[in-house]
C-alpha cells in the first residue's frame, strides 16, 4: 500500500523554514534589434526539405511564417557556440526544426552532460533548465522564457522535504527529476519516469520516499514490493485524464491502442494497452506500428512522433501543457540575441542538488 503524505495534516512536524516568497522580477538587458529575414520564394525553396520532413504535422499555412524564424534560429545559434535542447512536449517547429538535442527529461539530462557548446539554450520548463545547469555549472544556460514553470515542480519545496524526513526519519528519499534545484538538494537520488522503478530497488530497503507525483509513485508501487510514501503532487495535464474518456475512445473506435504515460492515475492507466515513460512510449509506437493509436500525455508529443511514424494514424486526446507553450520561436530567437533568460542557482544548494542527479545517470549507465 501506497503511504500519502499530506503535510497539512502534520501538525505536530515543526518546518525548519517556511516556504520561500516569490523572488522579484530580474531585471533585464533590452533584447537587441534584429530583423527576420523574409519568406521570399528563394528562402522557401532552402527550406523546402525541412519542411517536407513536418509537412504531415504543419499546415501549409504556418509554414511562412515559421520559417523565417526556423532559418534565423539556426544561423544564429551556430554564430553564437550555442546548442538547443528539447523536450518531447515542444511544438513539431521547435522540436524537429531547430533542435539538436530532442528527447525526454533522463535523454536531456544524459545529453546535457556531453555537450561542448559554450551556451545551452533549453526549450522546455524550468526545472529542465536548471537540470542542465546543474550537470554544466561552468556554461552558461538561458531558457527563452523565465516564467515556464511546472505545477508539479511547485507543488514542492525543500521544506516540504524537509518535514518529511522528520516524519520519517532513516527513510530514503526518491525525488522525481520534475523539482526544483532547491528540493533536489534535500534528496537522496532523483528518478524519471522511465527508470523510477529501478532508482526504488536499487536502495535496497523496505520503504522509500517516492516524491512529489503521487501517481507515479502509485503506479510504481503496482511493481515492487517496497513500500513507497508518496507527497500530493501532481501533473495538471496527465491528471485531467479519466478512465471515462478513455473508455469512449475505444467505443467509438474498437481497434484504436491506448498507451498512456504512469504521471495519469492509476485507473487510466487501467485501461490502456501500455503504459510508459515518454520514451518507452515513443519506442512502443516503432516497435508495433499500431494502425491508429492514441498517446495519453501531452499532445504536441503525438505530433513529434507522427513525424518518425508516416504509417500510423494519431488519435490526440490534447491535453496541452501551458507552460510548455510559453516556450515559442520568436522568444528562442530573442534569447539567442540576448543571451536571456540566463538560469543561475545558489552554489550551495546546485553542489548538494547535483549529488543526486549524478547517482541517477550512474545508475542508469
Amino acid at each position: 500500500m501506497t503511504i500519502v503524505y499530506d503535510a497539512s495534516i502534520n501538525d505536530g512536524i515543526k518546518r525548519k523554514q517556511a516556504k520561500a516568497p516569490a523572488a522579484a522580477p530580474k531585471a533585464k538587458k533590452p533584447v537587441p534589434e534584429f530583423e527576420v529575414p523574409e519568406y521570399t520564394p528563394g528562402l522557401a525553396k532552402e527550406m523546402s526539405s525541412l519542411y517536407a520532413r513536418v509537412s504531415k504535422v504543419i499546415p501549409s499555412v504556418e509554414w511562412p511564417f515559421f520559417a523565417p524564424y526556423i532559418y534565423e534560429i539556426n544561423r544564429l545559434k551556430a554564430e553564437k557556440n550555442a546548442v538547443i535542447l528539447a523536450h518531447n512536449y515542444m511544438t513539431p517547429e521547435i522540436f524537429h526544426c531547430v533542435s539538436d538535442i530532442a528527447g525526454d527529461s533522463l535523454q536531456l539530462a544524459i545529453e546535457a552532460t556531453k555537450v561542448e557548446e559554450e551556451v545551452i539554450v533549453q526549450c522546455g520548463v524550468h526545472f529542465m533548465a536548471e537540470t542542465s545547469k546543474l550537470l554544466n555549472p561552468q556554461k552558461k544556460v538561458i531558457i527563452p522564457d523565465e516564467m515556464a514553470g511546472c505545477s508539479l515542480a511547485s507543488s514542492i519545496t525543500g521544506a516540504d522535504v524537509r518535514a518529511m524526513r522528520e516524519a520519517y526519519p532513516d527513510v530514503p528519499v526518491v525525488t522525481y527529476v520534475n523539482t526544483s534545484a532547491e528540493v533536489k538538494a534535500e534528496t537522496d537520488i532523483c528518478c524519471t519516469s522511465s527508470n523510477a522503478l529501478k532508482v526504488v530497488e536499487s536502495l535496497n530497503v523496505p520503504r522509500v520516499m517516492c516524491i512529489p507525483d503521487e501517481y507515479l509513485a502509485r503506479n510504481v508501487q503496482k511493481q515492487t514490493d517496497v513500500e513507497i510514501i508518496t507527497y500530493k503532487g501532481s501533473c495538471e495535464v496527465h491528471e485531467r485524464f479519466t478512465p471515462e474518456e478513455l473508455r469512449e475512445y475505444r467505443e467509438n473506435d474498437p481497434g484504436i491502442k491506448i498507451i498512456a504515460h504512469p504521471e495519469c492515475p492509476p485507473n487510466v492507466l487501467d485501461e490502456a494497452d501500455f503504459s510508459g515513460s515518454t520514451s518507452a512510449m515513443i519506442n512502443w509506437v516503432k516497435d508495433n506500428q499500431p494502425a491508429k493509436v492514441m498517446m495519453v500525455t501531452e499532445c504536441s508529443m503525438s505530433d513529434n512522433v507522427a513525424v518518425e511514424n508516416p504509417n500510423v494514424e494519431f488519435i490526440r486526446p490534447c491535453n496541452l501543457c501551458p507552460h510548455m507553450k510559453r516556450i515559442t520561436l520568436p522568444k528562442i530567437l530573442a534569447s539567442l540575441h540576448s543571451m536571456q533568460d540566463e538560469v543561475t542557482i545558489d552554489p550551495a544548494i546546485a553542489e548538494r542538488a547535483r549529488l543526486p542527479i549524478e547517482r541517477m545517470i550512474a545508475l542508469n549507465n
